[in-house]
């Protein structure tokens, strides 16, 4: 299956804040990724690009995004509840975005717990 260009995305966390995306949307996408960061690195490194790239070879839409922190370019990774928020709001602007697919969320490392946290606080509409 031929992969898909990330193409990027905004998604709005609240009135006052956003943060970066890249959606990657395969022909005939027959799932989805909600990928997050983990706490060195965003997503446009290497490591997340290729995690992208090869879920897009298998079929499989991704979205990465950026905590508010590394949108910063701060080290300090966000507190619970707004990386929380973050997710939520990725995982919403992902089944907006495409509609017609189921997706699943997690990550690496910081971004995979987080994700696993939201999902037990409250489970992610659609997740």
């Amino acid at each position: 299956m031929k992969s898909a260009d990330p193409q990027p995305v905004t998604i709005t966390l609240n009135d006052a804040q956003r943060v970066s995306g890249l959606l990657q949307v395969p022909p005939e996408a027959r799932a989805g990724y909600v990928l997050a960061h983990g706490a060195g690195a965003g997503m446009e490194h290497p490591f997340m690009a290729a995690i992208a790239d090869g879920l897009a070879e298998r079929g499989i839409a991704t979205l990465r995004y950026q905590f508010p922190y590394m949108e910063r370019g701060s080290k300090r990774p966000d507190a619970p509840q707004l990386a929380q928020a973050t997710i939520r709001a990725a995982v919403q602007e992902a089944s907006r975005l495409v509609p017609e697919i189921a997706f699943f969320a997690g990550g690496k490392s910081f971004g995979g717990r987080m994700t696993s946290q939201a999902q037990a606080a409250s489970p992610l509409p659609g997740v």
